[in-house]
């Protein structure tokens, strides 16, 4: 096994360790309060790489002030001896890098400016630590508000994507609990975006299950329109992070089952019985979905997603609880995925960041004032123009000014919206059972930043992962028309 062991040390130890070939994490498991770091090493593909660099494309770079992406799952114990998982993870984790050899690599800049993913076969970071004083129920509380334990759960808490010039592009946790076991995977966001991440993230369970190849294989091609020769300018440091990492936050996940998504799409369509028959209760999730068409106000129009009419029901809310003055402009953001958006479309499993943000305005007073069925509409209308045209003026804006991604709450009335219900966070088997829950570190969050993650029931359950200002999430907690909908359960 291509792997140097870390000495051990405990949590009150404060000194950190390495390996001989990965520089340390600004932050260690050792130094929290619950969990403990066991080893830490290097892992590196099981086969060498034959691939050239890959130029960052215009929906990379401006993720190069984002922190690394942190997501993972829980699980209960496997039937067998923890060093034999560790082991075995190891093991699947040096084959699948050989599929994804870019997470291997580190980032390059050339003399011109331009930066690449040199594929060099550098290695990756792996962790095993130990909160063994921890049990699943005490950190899945039935509140739903996220315990600080999940965030030592990962590695390069806070790290900055441009770093992946000097540290790994991946890193993986493996933390043992008394009944249970968490795989947290931080990955370079300028490398990856939630697609190329869940794919990694399931070919690692499938190669960890047994499969000799995996099922999905990424597509590393760099010759679309993203790839561009405009040049970011990079400030002498590299890039940081645009909003206050120390901002209190109080964060929780809310669920909705289907039978209320359902209810609040039926409510954003206000379809009548004569046009269709009644409701059809197909689901339509799916960003990459082309909506049927529906009557509203008289008039034949697109019809709006289960997710559009979430959207609108918790833009509302947190409008509400934010009480905002009405004349005050708020905005909520929605990433789109723009593999099949672009003609000719990208492979669906192309690897990197294929992604756009899209700004929905609308004064609070509309908001407030109109009902559901308008928030909703006004979201529709953007991801529908969100076509081979608009993706490709959003790169030639940036080609005019290349700039990183301004992520944060710049005007207290912004709400952000990112991952999304289709990834495959659950169909992870790594051997002995699908994960309990997933959650992430404490990557990119800050007021109005919300997270979609699929629920664990599926048939289009939906989690939100809400992060707002304390006193906000008071006021969306008691607000209603929003709870009206939230699983109890």
């Amino acid at each position: 096994m291509h792997c140097y062991t870390a000495t051990s040390f405990s949590s009150s130890s404060s000194s950190s360790s390495s390996s001989s070939s990965s520089s340390s994490s600004s932050s260690s498991p050792g130094n929290n309060n619950f969990t403990t770091m066991v080893s830490k090493c290097t892992v590196f593909p099981s086969e060498k790489s034959t691939l050239g660099d890959l130029k960052l494309s215009v929906s990379d770079l401006p993720m190069l002030s984002c922190h690394y992406i942190q997501k993972g799952c829980l699980f209960t114990l496997p039937p067998f001896p923890i060093s034999e998982l560790i082991s075995s993870l190891k093991r699947a984790l040096s084959q699948t890098l050989t599929h994804f050899p870019p997470l291997a690599g580190r980032l390059l800049t050339d003399a011109d400016g331009y930066i690449y993913i040199t594929c060099n076969d550098a290695g990756v970071d792996f962790i095993h630590a130990d909160a063994s004083r921890l049990h699943i129920n005490d950190i899945l509380v039935g509140s739903g508000y996220v315990p600080d334990q999940f965030k030592e759960f990962f590695t390069m808490d806070r790290i900055v994507s441009y770093e992946g010039h000097f540290r790994p592009i991946l890193a993986v946790q493996v933390t043992e609990l008394a009944d249970g076991v968490f795989i947290g995977c931080t990955v370079n966001h300028a490398v990856t975006d939630g697609t190329s991440f869940w794919n990694f993230f399931n070919s690692f369970a499938e190669i960890s299950r047994g499969a000799k190849m995996i099922s999905r294989t990424p597509d590393l091609s760099r010759n679309s329109v993203l790839i561009s020769s405009a040049v970011l300018k990079v400030p002498a440091g590299g890039p940081t992070v645009t909003f206050n990492i120390d901002a209190p936050l109080s964060e929780r996940i809310f669920s909705f089952t289907r039978e209320s998504i359902l209810k609040m799409k039926a409510k954003a369509n206000s379809t009548p019985s004569w046009i269709n028959g009644g409701l059809d209760i197909a689901e339509l999730m799916g960003k990459q979905r082309n909506d049927p068409l529906t009557a509203m106000d008289g008039k034949l129009t697109a019809e709006i997603s289960s997710f559009q009419a979430l959207c609108a029901l918790l833009w509302r809310a947190v409008t509400r609880a934010r009480k905002l003055p009405n004349s005050k402009v708020t905005t909520f953001r929605m990433a789109v995925n723009c593999r099949h958006r672009l003609e000719p479309k990208l492979e669906p499993l192309y690897f990197g960041n294929a992604i756009q943000s899209i700004p929905t305005y609308a004064s609070a007073g509309d908001v407030l004032d109109r009902d559901l069925r308008w928030c909703a509409e006004q979201l529709n209308k953007n991801v529908l123009a969100h076509s081979d045209a608009t993706v490709r003026k959003y790169v030639e804006d940036w080609e005019r000014d290349p700039r990183c991604f301004p992520l944060g709450n710049f005007d207290g009335a912004m709400l952000t919206m990112g991952s999304s219900p289709r990834f495959p966070m659950f169909d992870n088997d790594f051997g002995w059972g699908r994960p309990v829950a997933v959650r992430s570190g404490k990557a990119n969050k800050f007021d109005g930043k919300i997270s979609a993650f699929p629920g664990r029931e599926g048939n289009g359950s939906v989690d939100l992962e809400v992060l707002l200002a304390p006193e906000t999430m008071v006021g969306l907690e008691s607000d209603p028309e929003f709870m009206q909908y939230v699983s109890t359960n």
